[in-house]
């Protein structure tokens, strides 16, 4: 705004809140920087037990009050037939279909069983690597900006990263609008200055990461028996320099409405203060409450927190 303009529209302001003390002229309120997605996962006992389809997920995530969605492929893919009733395309298509007909934004995408990104053996990740070309081509079909992937398949860490940064530098290069994150899911990828260090090498705007406030268990499962935990509050702070999505994982919720087993204001902080901006997806993998409850009551405390 030129300064004559500004001065104009100040002094204006100051006339009318000479007169309307209790109305705040000159601020324009923005919606919040932060908003609030659910990830697919959240509801995978009702996809599994067959009480929701997952062709169904918009309209199930707009019924909880949430207006982005973040998709898991191997509901459409491993875990059900309809990638043998439809192509890729139409699949991508009727997906978008319905959640435009709910009003809802598709975030992301996240790829699980469709290979080895940091396997040493050549022929397998380059396998792995054009199957997840396919799932990026997908994901900017379906109006997805990011997606999410995996990087197992090396138990040495130098292999790992080299391997990981390689098959990211593809992937990335594959479709610079559609943002490639990795997730702190296990084994190296849940060691914070790890994934930061291979993050660093690939060194492209648009390959990132997708801290998880939950997965930080090295070796083992973070819901069962987990020998080698990593540092949850750390690895968040770390992974957030290069973060291009959130998930705030959730177990369970004291009569208070608080999260038992995670700090949320102190993981909120973390993702503020790192000036993040976009989406936080609930995933919501406790057994106490039943999934609505659990998603309805992380909504509840992100609604407090951002």
């Amino acid at each position: 705004m030129k300064r004559r303009n500004f001065l104009s529209t100040a002094a204006t302001a100051g006339f009318a809140t000479a007169l309307f003390p209790n109305c705040n002229f000159m601020s324009n309120p923005k919606e919040k920087e932060l908003k609030i997605s659910l990830a697919q996962w959240s509801l995978h006992k009702s996809i599994f037990g067959g009480q929701l389809a997952p062709m169904d997920f918009s309209q199930k995530t707009k019924s909880l009050g949430i207006n982005g969605v973040e998709y898991v492929s191997s509901f459409y893919s491993h875990h059900s037939d309809l990638l043998e009733k439809f192509s890729m395309n139409e699949l991508a298509n009727e997906l978008l279909k319905r959640s435009n007909d709910h009003g809802i934004e598709n975030v992301l995408i996240m790829i699980d069983a469709q290979g080895e990104l940091s396997n040493s053996d050549s022929e397998k990740r380059l396998e792995a690597i054009e199957n997840h070309k396919k799932w990026i081509d997908f994901a900017k079909q379906l109006g997805c900006g990011t997606l999410r992937l995996n990087l197992y398949g090396e138990s040495d860490l130098e292999k790992w990263t080299e391997n990981s940064v390689e098959s990211l530098s593809t992937l990335s290069n594959h479709d610079k609008s559609i943002n490639i994150t990795v997730e702190n899911h296990g084994g190296f990828s849940s060691n914070g200055k790890y994934l930061s260090n291979v993050m660093n090498q690939v060194n492209l705007d648009n390959c990132g990461t997708l801290p998880d406030f939950g997965n930080f268990c090295i070796t083992g499962s973070p819901v069962g028996v987990c020998s080698e935990w990593y540092d949850k509050y750390l690895g968040v702070e770390e992974l957030m320099e290069h973060a291009h999505a959130v998930s705030a994982k959730s177990y369970d919720f004291d009569e208070q409405g608080n999260e038992t087993t995670i700090d949320y204001k102190r993981m909120m902080d973390i993702v503020k203060n790192a000036g993040y901006k976009g989406y936080v997806g609930i995933e919501y993998e406790g057994n106490r409450m039943s999934e609505d409850e659990g998603i309805l009551a992380t909504k509840n405390l992100l609604e407090k927190l951002i």
